[in-house]
């Protein structure tokens, strides 16, 4: 398939935003039971949300740039009833609203206790927007990865890999940009974002590595014969069938070189995770927030071309017939 820079950005700004906020909201939820024995002050939780909306809604931006229409962009939610796109528009102005919500309650200080639980866990306001927030974002991050994952004429997209790594891959770069966000305005708190963005980078580095050994394994159900509805032992393509380009030749194939398609696969494996994981592992030991912030900036600069190689690694059957040119 052809990798749209629009469509690259959208998903990894909207999987960092997202990953970021499920961060943020697991420390709260830690410190609230008292496993997490250090508890962040109102402001952090109101900044950071602040940044995972600001990062959501660059990735709602991004998206437009992928449409024909603009203006006809709200008739997408429509068939939310069967169209996991559709769920996709209806779930991303719900989890941005929660995102000032949850943010705003902890600006403005009105996070008082509910209720207790068990005589000393107290329940507040933030907790319980911050919970519907998290489903919220769960629902958001299916919705995304089913939009390919469903798609059963893609075998490279079509099966539960897809959805593991859409999630794990934007909650690694969410819980990294919180180590780094953690290292320069709250230090009690990067340990804590350390281990769990190592954790999901490291469970993210299985879960694509088994895509791309399964990937390199398949072969197409499709054949020349079965494109062309010919069935005879010898078939030998020697044109397109047009005497220029069209819609099926742009938009089904990525257009380059199996040399540059190696390279960026090799190079997303080599930012997303083994760089950043050493370079959080020097947080542990360092006061200074310099690693973590490159660990982010690689690993969201690998996560493009992570995302760009996945697009490129679906192999449309229409290119059985449109692929050869005389």
């Amino acid at each position: 398939m052809h990798p749209a820079l629009s469509v690259i950005f959208f998903t990894t700004l909207m999987g960092a935003g997202q990953g970021l906020f499920l961060a943020l909201y697991t420390a709260q939820l830690y410190a609230a039971v008292r496993i997490l024995p250090w508890q962040a002050s109102p402001t952090f939780y109101a900044l950071g949300s602040l940044l995972a909306l600001l990062l959501v809604l660059g990735g709602m931006a991004a998206s437009f740039f992928h449409l024909g229409r603009p203006e006809r962009s709200w008739r997408s939610a429509a068939m939310w009833r069967t169209s996991w796109l559709s769920r996709e528009v209806v779930m991303l102005p719900v989890t941005a609203g929660l995102m000032v919500v949850y943010g705003g309650i902890h600006a403005l200080g009105l996070d008082t206790t509910l209720f207790t639980i068990g005589g000393f866990i107290a329940v507040d306001l933030t907790i319980l927007v911050g919970l519907v927030a998290a489903v919220a974002i769960l629902g958001l991050f299916l919705s995304t990865a089913m939009i390919y994952a469903s798609l059963r004429f893609l075998q490279e997209w079509h099966g539960p890999l897809t959805v593991l790594n859409f999630v794990l891959l934007g909650c690694a770069s969410g819980f990294t940009l919180a180590t780094a966000f953690a290292s320069t305005l709250a230090s009690g708190m990067a340990v804590f974002y350390t281990n769990w963005a190592v954790v999901l980078t490291a469970a993210a580095l299985v879960t694509r590595g088994a895509s791309l050994l399964v990937n390199g394994r398949r072969r197409p159900k499709s054949t020349l014969e079965s494109a062309i509805g010919v069935r005879h032992p010898q078939i030998r393509q020697i044109t397109q069938g047009a005497m220029g380009g069209s819609f099926n030749t742009r938009e089904f194939f990525h257009h380059q070189s199996a040399m540059r398609v190696a390279a960026t696969r090799w190079a997303f494996l080599v930012l997303v995770f083994p760089l950043p994981i050493a370079l959080l592992i020097t947080t542990e030991v360092s006061d200074n927030p310099g690693p973590a912030i490159a660990a982010f900036c690689l690993q969201f600069l690998g996560l493009l071309a992570e995302r760009w190689s996945f697009f490129a690694d679906a192999r449309h059957p229409q290119n059985l017939y449109y692929q050869a040119i005389a």
